[in-house]
């Protein structure tokens, strides 16, 4: 007689799911490039100071590679001789802080609405959807840049433009999941036993809802994070003497022919951050699917079994 199966504990857990994270070497690599990502937007001001904003005019448009102004320089100097390393490090905060509220706000909102519009199926519904369609008929870009040229440039009004047009993907998708979770037999038989509406909703339907929730922030994240970058691109973003990389890259298009690297490194941080949300989103879809997961583990488990 075998015995019963031991529930796997938190920590084995962990273990499984850095394996499988160690097997995605793309996934691997994003994530220790994130890690230093969120490393610089917590320690970058305190580690490089004022370097970021101090005016060095002997190191005007300074190539990269300067090690005889200081290690700061590696990456080169704007016009106005502030080290570039500098400014990617401390910007990195205020661009990583807008499009996290941006991410976070949508997604409390926008989930809230599809859980009600989902589960209710009453005149609240109809209101929800038809301002969620009001919403997606316009382009988000370019609310963004009505609403900010009339509320005017600031890190409030950046978040809450952002927030606002990102709602209605969290709103349609949890709508959708909620809609086919509801008919499913488990919360049938939780209703029919008495369970109340917030009851089910949350302990039943909310669950099997976040992952697709978590892997859809991801994206968004990269996606508000570019969207951020192209407004303060166009000068509609954190205004001076803030700034964010895509004000970097705003700031640097004028050098392109003589100084190509002070538009470069920020927009290179631009896009590998970027993409390796993307590898992680994609990474979360595989290991919260049952059916990938299953896969990578039984391809884990064969692997390690020929190994021995």
């Amino acid at each position: 007689m075998t015995a019963p199966p031991i529930a796997m504990t938190e920590p084995s857990l962990w273990r499984q799911s850095l394996g499988l994270l160690w097997r995605d070497k793309f996934a691997f690599v994003a994530v220790l490039f994130l890690l230093l990502v969120v490393f610089a937007a917590l320690f970058g001001p305190t580690i490089f100071g004022q370097s970021a904003t101090r005016i060095n005019l002997a190191a005007r448009n300074a190539p990269p590679m300067s090690m005889h102004l200081g290690w700061h320089y590696v990456l080169g100097a704007d016009s106005l001789g502030r080290s570039i390393l500098a400014r990617i490090a401390v910007g990195t905060r205020n661009t990583m802080m807008v499009a996290g509220l941006s991410v976070i706000a949508s997604l409390l909102i926008g989930s809230l609405l599809g859980f009600i519009a989902g589960y209710r199926a009453d005149w609240t519904t109809g209101v929800i959807m038809r301002v969620a369609d009001v919403l997606m008929s316009f382009p988000s870009l370019l609310l963004a840049m009505i609403v900010l040229y009339v509320l005017g440039a600031g890190i409030a009004n950046l978040v809450l433009v952002l927030a606002i047009t990102r709602i209605p993907i969290y709103l349609r998708t949890t709508r959708a999941e909620v809609l086919e979770i509801r008919e499913r037999t488990f919360v049938v038989a939780a209703k029919v036993m008495g369970a109340s509406p917030l009851r089910l909703v949350w302990r039943h339907i909310r669950p099997t809802v976040t992952p697709t929730l978590v892997t859809i922030a991801t994206l968004e994240f990269a996606f508000v994070m570019l969207s951020e970058s192209s407004l303060s691109f166009l000068g509609l973003g954190i205004q001076a003497p803030e700034f964010t990389w895509g004000a970097m890259v705003a700031q640097g298009q004028s050098y392109l022919g003589t100084a190509w690297w002070v538009a470069f490194w920020p927009g290179l941080a631009i896009t590998l951050t970027a993409m390796s949300l993307n590898l992680v989103a994609n990474w979360l879809r595989i290991v919260t699917d049952p059916v990938q997961r299953w896969r990578l583990e039984a391809r884990s488990s064969s692997n390690g079994g020929g190994n021995e």
